[in-house]
């Protein structure tokens, strides 16, 4: 438990000592939510779908959660050149737990990322429908976290170079957000369209962001539920896994 908690604590060091990283962080979304959010804002209603602000905040909630989770998991590439993995491992204390350690550390992370990226959409006009499912939202945030941090860790585990995590970004990451109607409803999709964002795990996190947030999604609350801790669950399976044979 004390390996645990130590690395807990220093991936929370790490995000609290860099306020750059936390302003470049929060700046893409932020620079989305405006953009779409106002710029299409006039279109959406034309559709007869409400506001677009509304509707596109819980997927730029979870966006944030997404890309501070993956990277808190695939930071192990630099964690290997920088020699601190290497120390960390000679360590007597169980792979597993150094993993767990890290795994918390960057969830925490991503929830907290999370939570300012919820203040923002506040003071750019959202409004949850209530109060009283906003719980529900905290914990599909700390779903989508657990869920990309041991994604991360997984990937993260077999990279060597900086052109893995590029790969990664452009070939894995992006598609998972774009795919996840974040950005667009899943009603009347393509049929391809709909099959890929039926197989992304992240469609089911801003599914139940939004049900939580402004009472409406596509799927049930309870398949979102279910998708994401079966998901995540094989993924920390996976990721302990692949750490576990890491080598440095």
């Amino acid at each position: 438990m004390g390996a645990i908690y130590i690395l807990w604590l220093r991936e929370l060091k790490r995000y609290t000592r860099s306020r750059s990283q936390l302003v470049a962080s929060l700046g893409q979304p932020i620079l989305y939510l405006l953009a779409l959010g106002f710029g299409l804002g006039p279109v959406f209603r034309k559709a007869g779908e409400g506001s677009y602000m509304q509707f596109v905040s819980p997927g730029i909630i979870a966006m944030v959660v997404l890309f501070a989770a993956m990277f808190s998991g695939i930071a192990l590439l630099w964690d290997r050149q920088f020699g601190f993995l290497k120390e960390t491992l000679v360590a007597p204390v169980p792979r597993v737990s150094i993993m767990i350690g890290r795994s918390l550390g960057g969830a925490t992370v991503a929830m907290l990322q999370g939570i300012l990226m919820s203040a923002a959409c506040l003071i750019a006009g959202f409004r949850p429908a209530g109060l009283v499912s906003l719980p529900l939202g905290l914990l599909f945030m700390v779903l989508i976290a657990t869920l990309f941090v041991a994604m991360g860790v997984a990937m993260g585990s077999g990279l060597q170079d900086m052109q893995g995590f590029q790969l990664i970004m452009s070939f894995l990451v992006m598609p998972i957000f774009f795919f996840s109607g974040a950005l667009f409803p899943l009603d009347g999709l393509p049929r391809a369209l709909a099959a890929a964002a039926a197989i992304d795990p992240l469609t089911y996190g801003v599914d139940g962001i939004r049900h939580a947030l402004i009472g409406a999604g596509h799927f049930s609350t309870v398949t979102d539920l279910v998708v994401l801790v079966a998901v995540s669950a094989a993924l920390v399976c996976v990721g302990a896994w692949r750490f576990s044979k890491i080598e440095v």
